[in-house]
């Protein structure tokens, strides 16, 4: 989750507090995913207990999170004083799933991640989601003129690895369609520093909300000369739910699926790097970079990062944290705080590069030195398939974490 809606989630979370939402109430989750994860341990911090956690996959029925157990969502049924939260971005039809099974109580979703998508036909639902429209549609008509007859590439989320593998395959997608001159549209400088190592022609950079609302407007008014280039946001396509029956590599679901290329085309990797100024500070062949941190993987069991150091260290490695803004520094390693574009240099100078498995791990996909990708042992999102499965690396160390005294990483 990335750290907007988690911010969200934690204000969603304080007002049903404050409110008195949970007591006296049994608290259910619903829908097994790094997310709900996440509010787990909201509830966990804050001294809640929570009951179980409702999944409509049987993978993953009769296993635990957090000692907490996971059922089927019929199991709630005949219980009094409950409530359920949601954090998954199928809030509005799980919300109806309970429904239509005759369960009457709470349902919270303490997430918009579709902020334009409302289930409502109320008066102010239809008059805020016109006005929305309207305002989506002026921004696009302003974006037009902007950048008359200049095809338009919107990266609908502030996700790395998104924007990695949207560059990485765009030159197959504007050549086949004889398209010469494009602007990317992302979320954020971070991403937009991607697109840069990629050689985007023009970038703009919006907000979320204003990226939300452009979309909208391209999908409704079926502007052929926009492309969004994302598995779930244009969800008339339907792309998303080939997962629920097929385990398909993310990499081949943006190649294949998204632009529509050969199984067997390569990807194109970052030509526009920059070389760390501090470089020569890091020991050569004898460093390891840690990256513990990321906005939509939860975190690894406690303790696992402390073993990993301790290793490196009885190695005889100089051992930093790639970091950025407020995030701190592991114990016992050096602070790196560097830009992206200069990453791959200090990974392949330290060596060892060993991070969790997120769109960082994308961003360096291209380094030549020893890579470790990190997984949490659960499934991801809401399919039969492990996260590993998805999101597997070639050419990587790719280590599946069940606890925290599982470190088998030898250096």
């Amino acid at each position: 989750m990335d750290s907007q809606h988690y911010a969200e989630m934690q204000e969603n979370f304080s007002r049903l507090k404050t409110s008195g939402a949970f007591e006296g109430n049994a608290i259910f989750l619903f829908g097994h995913c790094n997310a709900t994860e996440e509010l787990a341990e909201l509830f966990l911090t804050e001294g809640y207990t929570i009951e179980a956690i409702l999944d409509n996959n049987t993978a993953k029925q009769g296993k635990r999170y957090q000692n907490i157990p996971i059922v089927a969502p019929n199991r709630i049924l005949g219980r009094k004083n409950t409530v359920i939260c949601i954090a998954s971005r199928a809030y509005a039809s799980m919300k109806e799933q309970l429904q239509n099974m005759g369960y009457a109580g709470e349902v919270y979703g303490l997430v918009d991640y579709d902020s334009f998508s409302e289930y409502s036909l109320s008066g102010e639902t239809m008059s805020r989601m016109g006005e929305r429209i309207c305002r989506g549609k002026i921004s696009l008509e302003h974006m037009k003129e902007k950048y008359r007859g200049i095809f338009q590439v919107y990266c609908p989320f502030p996700a790395l690895g998104d924007v990695v593998y949207t560059m990485s395959y765009l030159p197959y997608f504007l050549a086949d369609r004889e398209i010469s001159k494009y602007v990317v549209f992302v979320v954020g400088n971070a991403c937009a520093d991607v697109a840069r190592m990629f050689g985007a022609q023009a970038l703009e950079v919006l907000t979320q909300k204003e990226m939300d609302e452009q979309v909208q407007a391209v999908i409704y008014q079926r502007d052929t000369d926009s492309f969004i280039a994302h598995h779930d946001r244009p969800y008339v396509v339907n792309l998303w739910k080939i997962l629920s029956v097929k385990k398909i590599p993310f990499d081949a679901l943006y190649r294949c699926g998204v632009f529509g290329l050969p199984i067997d085309c390569k990807p194109y990797a970052p030509a526009d790097l920059a070389v760390y100024d501090k470089l020569e500070e890091i020991p050569a062949g004898k460093a390891a970079v840690l990256s513990p941190y990321a906005k939509s993987v939860a975190n690894l069991p406690s303790g696992y990062w402390d073993s990993i150091v301790e290793c490196c260290s009885r190695k005889g490695y100089r051992v930093y944290t790639n970091v950025a803004g407020e995030e701190k520094e592991l114990p016992g390693t050096f602070r790196l705080e560097v830009q992206l574009d200069e990453l791959q240099s200090v990974v392949e100078r330290a060596g060892v590069f060993i991070g969790l498995r997120s769109g960082l791990c994308d961003v360096l996909r291209w380094a030549d030195c020893r890579k470790i990708a990190l997984y949490r042992d659960c499934f991801y999102s809401s399919t039969s398939w492990k996260v590993e499965e998805v999101f597997h690396l070639d050419g990587w160390e790719n280590i599946v974490v069940r606890d925290a005294e599982s470190c088998f990483i030898h250096l």
